[in-house]
């Protein structure tokens, strides 16, 4: 397993392959900034920038959840599409877009939130029931449940948007506190949460500890299939945040918010150092390669490159980290 910080000498090091992800990020950030020093160092763009990349950012972070054990989440932009159904349905039926910030609008938006993140957390726990309980593979496994919750978010919708939330949920994707966006705050919770519970709690070892090797963890006493579980209902819930922070931002719900992210979120984490293979993989690390792609992102779109470059950029800088951190491990 690997460890984001180790200790030599008594000294705290960084691993090699975030230290290389740090560098290559400020190199993405002091090429953009020169190239466009007026425009991408502006503040507004900054600031634009923060607005953005949380939602990817915390799916990112749900993707991750289930290639540390080895395994792959597809469906978790299907569980944020359905999650933010849920509870548009709710605000819209309740109170409306007219509601003012009163204490029963506060309320209902609570209920709201609360009904997304337990049907996210179904949705996850389903998804660790095929795996563990009926054997499906994880990447056919979620890539059919995915499918389905996108389904099912059509069917209650009519494939259309839900519309017309309280103005009072709005700052959940677009507000801001004390200058610092919303958005931005939530994504630092989540992945300071996530970091704590996989470096700090005994479900966070035991996930590493099937990653690695799934029959040394039944033999050391592992109850793997509820490992499982549980680490996909994490996925699950991660994803309705995402999908909270979408609907905020969008002011509006749909089954097909943010098709998009599943391969980006995926690029994210193995970017990050997430071994696809499970059983070692950073939060530090996934939160170092949303800021770079993001800065690319942003860079790109200043300079208006086609979409088309941006993306081979993406897949050049995934392919060249992924040959250095091989060597690197070569060399152990």
């Amino acid at each position: 397993m690997l460890r984001a910080f180790s200790l030599s000498s008594g000294k705290t090091r960084l691993e090699p392959e975030l230290v290389r992800l740090l560098v290559i990020t400020f190199i993405i950030f002091v090429v953009m900034g020169l190239a466009s020093p007026g425009l991408f160092l502006s503040w507004s763009n900054l600031s634009s920038m923060a607005f953005q990349f949380p939602e990817f950012g915390i799916l990112s972070l749900a993707v991750m959840i289930g290639m540390l054990t080895g395994g792959i989440d597809l469906s978790v932009i299907g569980i944020a599409n359905l999650s933010a159904v849920v509870a548009a349905m709710i605000m819209v039926d309740q109170v409306g877009p007219a509601a003012d910030a009163s204490a029963g609008t506060l309320v209902v938006i609570l209920v709201a939130i609360v009904a997304s993140v337990v049907a996210g957390m179904v949705c996850g726990i389903l998804n660790g029931l095929s795996i563990s309980v009926v054997g499906i593979p994880p990447i056919l496994a979620t890539l059919g449940s995915g499918l389905v919750f996108t389904g099912i978010a059509i069917v209650i919708t009519d494939g259309k948007a839900i519309v017309g939330l309280p103005s009072a949920f709005s700052v959940v994707g677009n507000g801001a506190i004390a200058g610092i966006p919303v958005p931005l705050l939530i994504f630092a919770a989540a992945a300071a949460f996530l970091a704590y519970v996989l470096e700090g709690t005994g479900l966070g070892l035991k996930i590493y500890m099937l990653g690695t090797n799934p029959r040394a963890s039944m033999f050391a006493g592992l109850n793997n299939r509820r490992v499982l579980i549980e680490a996909y209902m994490l996925s699950g819930v991660y994803a309705a945040a995402a999908g909270l922070v979408m609907m905020s931002r969008a002011n509006s719900a749909k089954a097909d918010y943010g098709s998009s992210y599943m391969l980006l979120s995926i690029l994210i984490g193995v970017l990050g150092g997430v071994n696809p293979d499970g059983g070692s993989g950073k939060v530090l690390g996934v939160t170092i390669a949303v800021l770079a792609l993001q800065f690319l992102a942003s860079g790109f779109n200043i300079l208006q490159y086609s979409n088309f470059a941006k993306d081979m950029v993406w897949g050049l800088m995934l392919l060249i980290v992924l040959l250095l951190n091989a060597r690197s491990r070569s060399r152990v």
